[in-house]
């Protein structure tokens, strides 16, 4: 019995794969393109103000004074305030550089305590 002598590859299988790889990518970057996927959406009852609270920001200045949007708010008040809002509520966080960290730690302590994740804390690009 005679060895046959492996000479060649067969590709046809490895372009086939190459091919549905190939589809594969251009139909998700059709959608990563857009960034969206289209939809027609059906009406709703209530207005998109109602369905979606704004955004709440909290800022402390340099003097450890705490704001609600632009309203100044004492520390006694601050975690019965905050928790007219939900949790879900997105917080952006702003703290004057000159401030001092305690006032900080306070408000993330009020925070974690009554379980607001979803954080963000604002600086400047210099």
């Amino acid at each position: 019995m005679r060895k046959q002598s492996f000479d060649s590859i067969n590709v046809v299988p490895f372009i086939d794969i190459m091919l549905v790889l190939l589809v594969i990518v251009l139909t998700t970057a059709s959608f990563i393109q857009t960034g969206v996927i289209k939809l027609d959406l059906p009406p709703a009852s209530a207005p998109a103000e109602d369905m979606h609270k704004k955004d709440l920001k909290i800022s402390i200045d340099k003097d450890g004074v705490v704001f609600f949007d632009t309203v100044e708010i004492s520390r006694e008040k601050l975690e019965e305030t905050l928790l007219t809002y939900d949790a879900k509520t997105p917080i952006h966080l702003y703290c004057d550089r000159d401030a001092k960290y305690d006032n900080f730690v306070f408000l993330l302590d009020i925070l974690k305590k009554n379980s607001y994740g979803n954080l963000g804390i604002i600086t400047k690009n210099e």
